[in-house]
């Protein structure tokens, strides 16, 4: 479809938005647990002609703090404030309520008691003395906190859940709020928030929706620049940037022109539009590190001062803006019906991760590569290395994907620590997920003998072509009978077998279906090596069966492999290998040796200060996963990687 065809206002938005308040209200029961009480909306005191005041002070954002204060309708009486706990896009409990400090409650200049719920700690009791309507709720924001750094110097990130309370028990579509901002001095934003007006430093924006505010963050900074993506109309895509240097700013003409084709590969691939317009705000600063949420008519992505600067940050991270991008139609528009709450309380069901999440790894990818941000010759090799990581993943034994999906909250949040193998984690149910949606591609291109793909699934998926922001629902059974209806297959059994039962291999036919086959050599696998030269560590998980830091420290042990065998553990530290002390270039030399001799390799390593020796028995030297062509088949990977807007 033409980008022609995509152009709208703002205007048309606001009635599809207001129309999906409606829907969502109506959908709010079914996307609470079963055993629950239906959802039963209380009636919000913050309405449009009266909604909560909010003014952001971010003056000092710079020192990793800003204040909140807020004018929240009220009535009279017992009344109970939240803090939002269950994020979008995130798919977990995750409100950061270590971002709270110093509450402070009053009304009419006079201050209001406030009590912490027992059980609730994201609830806050007061009681609002008689005749009063309206409460002031003062607090502090304390933006850093180890792995959850939100400014340094130059940049800031407000997420708006992070710097609110709201009415308890409302519907989020149903209350409304004014947000404002005051930015520091001689800095710059960037929001997907409607109305704004600018008065020296503070930023007023239009009244919007509560589900509207908390899903449009503000990115602020001092060097900042924003490049247009493509424009119909009224319409735009727009690219943000805010750089802790003024240098992380200077991306390459050709790496530019491909973030330029992402829009039309875009429409191209959904055949539709459902955002007025979209930022996609991008902060690159190594202090706050790597993270992508998505939103409809934005995107909050953050990545190391390089990114667009390093070829190797575009060959890892790639897809990082085109993934968030891709959850405007994939996510945001269409949504799984138990994930879509009424509020920020009420807990998210996250079992159908595999659709929004899983086939969204896939297209996203896709679009990286068919706007040439990555090179679509590539491709293959990009699979090669996913292929062979859940491929050598032990604890596929034991969980099937449909457990790490269900239970998202927990392994986004709390499932860390040693052998994550074992216990496998959320991003499994990304990376296998892009396979099962690859695999299901080319069963549709197979059979329908190149006249259907995925891609004509995606334009019945987001039907209508043109609508505003709002969100269409499902569940398992849409998804089967949509793709039935491309293509006449047992997609149900597909999906029993690779999401909801235990898969020993991962999706394997759409391989050789495509053309290609997996194989391991001595070359490096340009996706690995690069993922090795920016994490700074060796990657010996196909060959003797561990992964190391650059300075021999242990990450982890691939359960049954050689090193596995020898007692090699995560935490130790490898000092000295075949009598030579320890170097990555030392390792290397020691595997290619062993290629070549019976003996095993003998590792020195240190544990909390003990030493030991242990014999490593592998021989079958360096090994990197690759593609390869099958001869006299159809190409099919090419076909899915090319360019597809015309």
């Amino acid at each position: 479809m033409g980008n022609a065809a995509l152009s709208g206002g703002f205007a048309f938005m606001h009635r599809w938005f207001l129309a999906g308040a409606a829907a969502l209200a109506a959908l709010a029961s079914l996307a609470l647990p079963a055993s629950a009480a239906p959802f039963v909306a209380a009636t919000p005191y913050a309405t449009q002609q009266h909604p909560v005041v909010l003014v952001l002070d971010a003056t000092r954002a710079a020192r990793g703090i800003m204040q909140t204060h807020e004018t929240i309708p009220v009535a009279p009486g017992p009344f109970t404030l939240v803090y939002p706990k269950w994020i979008p896009g995130e798919h977990a409990p995750s409100g950061p309520l270590h971002d709270l400090a110093a509450l402070r409650v009053s009304a009419d200049g006079k201050p209001i008691g406030w009590r912490r719920d027992k059980i609730d700690l994201y609830a806050f009791h007061i009681t609002v003395p008689p005749g009063v309507t309206a409460i002031d709720v003062d607090f502090d924001v304390l933006m850093n906190a180890p792995g959850d750094v939100m400014s340094t110097h130059s940049v800031g990130i407000v997420n708006w859940n992070r710097v609110l309370l709201y009415q308890q028990g409302i519907e989020s579509h149903h209350y409304f709020v004014k947000p404002s901002i005051v930015l520091p001095a001689g800095w710059q934003y960037g929001t997907a928030l409607r109305g704004p007006l600018q008065n020296g430093n503070r930023v007023d924006f239009a009244e919007t929706m509560l589900a509207q505010l908390v899903d449009s963050p503000l990115d602020m900074g001092r060097f900042v620049k924003k490049w247009d993506l493509w424009k119909s109309g009224s319409a735009f895509v727009q690219l943000d940037a805010f750089a802790d240097a003024p240098q992380d700013l200077a991306i390459p003409p050709a790496l530019l022109k491909a973030y330029r084709r992402v829009p039309a590969e875009a429409f191209a691939m959904y055949g539709s539009r459902h955002f007025a317009d979209y930022h996609a705000l991008l902060t690159l600063s190594d202090a706050i590190g790597f993270q992508g949420i998505e939103h409809h008519q934005s995107s909050d992505d953050r990545a190391p001062d390089d990114f667009l600067t390093n070829p190797a940050e575009s060959l890892v991270g790639g897809d990082l803006i085109t993934h968030e991008f891709s959850h405007s139609w994939n996510g945001k528009y269409r949504r799984p019906a138990d994930l879509t709450t009424p509020n920020f309380q009420v807990p998210q069901q996250t079992d159908l991760l595999w659709v929004y999440e899983g086939m969204n790894q896939y297209l996203g990818d896709l679009l990286s590569f068919r706007a040439g941000i990555r090179k679509p010759s590539l491709y293959p090799q990009y699979l090669a290395s996913i292929y062979a990581s859940m491929a050598s993943e032990t604890g596929r034994s034991t969980t099937p994907i449909i457990d790490l999906t269900t239970g998202a909250p927990y392994y986004y949040q709390s499932a860390r620590g040693q052998y994550g193998s074992i216990r496998r984690n959320a991003g499994d149910f990304y990376t296998e997920g892009e396979l099962m949606w690859l695999d299901a591609d080319t069963i549709i291109r197979t059979l329908s003998h190149g006249e259907r793909s995925l891609d004509t699934f995606l334009h019945r998926y987001t039907l209508p072509a043109l609508t505003g922001p709002i969100t269409v629902t499902y569940d398992r059974a849409e998804i089967e009978n949509l793709l039935n209806a491309v293509q006449p297959y047992d997609w149900h059994a597909f999906f029993q077998k690779y999401v909801y039962s235990i898969a020993p291999r991962p999706p394997t036919g759409e391989l050789a279906r495509a053309g290609w086959k997996l194989v391991y050599t001595s070359k490096p696998n340009p996706f690995v090596a690069a993922e090795q030269q920016l994490g700074h560590s060796i990657n010996g998980w196909h060959e003797y069966g561990a992964s190391l830091t650059a300075r021999g420290t242990v990450i982890d042990v691939r359960q049954g492999s050689p090193a596995w065998k020898a007692g090699l553990a995560p935490g130790m530290h490898v000092l000295a290998i075949d009598g030579q002390g320890f170097t990555p270039g030392v390792l290397t030399y020691a595997v290619k040796s062993a290629q070549h001799s019976t003996a095993p390799m003998r590792w020195i390593v240190s544990q909390t200060g003990w030493y030991q020796t242990l014999t490593i028995a592998y021989h079958d030297g360096i090994r990197y996963p690759h593609l390869v062509r099958i001869p006299h088949t159809p190409n099919l990977l090419a076909k899915i990687a090319a360019p597809h807007a015309k």
